[in-house]
């Protein structure tokens, strides 16, 4: 047998390296179930429109003005940001709802604010809900590793559309079920996707408006 050429000893690497890139990401690095939630979690939550990103950033500029004040009012946190978003020109309002979630627990109520924007034809109107504490509201006492990582990944302060909210709950509802499960605890009527989507999804929602001069003389009455 005759040796080899350097040009079909390159040409063979070549071969070689085209035939190892053909493989299919599947076979090569498949994806596991966990890895597969998490990645589709962070696809919902981290795909913002320009609304969203928006008024985000406002937030975060509210939130530091807040804590800059020497008397911190106490518990008025949405309507703080309700009213410096309807400062802004935003049509901004402090959301309750209420709601029964079975015939052995009481009613039960949330806050949160809501955002209706504008699109740039101001043809369609985007309903946007604001949550300022969102990510405590999946805590688990005893979460699975899997549960944790995939509760990590959701924003503190949430801003999205009913739609985008709807499918975070469906994922992480069902992942604290399964969690639940693992740890060998019952799932409670609370962790459940039904009872999450009341929270923020009820039609039995009241919105409240809030003034500049009724938020300012209520920060003025917690400072003293």
């Amino acid at each position: 047998m005759g040796s080899v050429t350097e040009e079909e000893l390159v040409q063979m690497v070549t071969d070689f390296i085209e035939s190892s890139e053909s493989v299919p990401d599947s076979l090569s690095s498949p994806k596991s179930p966990r890895q597969s939630k998490s990645l589709t979690l962070q696809e919902i939550i981290w795909k913002a429109t320009d609304h969203e990103n928006e008024i985000l950033d406002k937030i975060s500029i509210y939130l530091r003005d807040l804590e800059s004040m020497i008397h911190q009012p106490k518990n008025l946190k949405n309507k703080w940001v309700v009213m410096k978003l309807k400062m802004d020109g935003y049509e901004a309002s402090l959301c309750k709802t209420s709601w029964v979630s079975s015939v052995k627990l009481p009613e039960d109520d949330y806050e949160y604010v809501d955002v209706m924007v504008k699109d740039n034809n101001l043809l369609k109107v985007t309903r946007l809900i604001v949550d300022m504490d969102f990510k405590s509201q999946f805590e688990l006492a005893r979460p699975s590793p899997s549960y944790k990582e995939l509760k990590d990944i959701l924003p503190d302060i949430f801003v999205g559309t009913e739609e985008k909210l709807d499918k975070v709950i469906s994922l992480v509802c069902s992942a604290a079920q399964k969690s639940l499960k693992k740890m060998g605890l019952h799932v409670p009527p609370w962790r459940k996707a039904a009872y999450m989507q009341s929270k923020w999804l009820s039609k039995d929602c009241k919105k409240i408006s809030i003034s500049p001069t009724n938020m300012e003389l209520g920060i003025i009455s917690q400072m003293h």
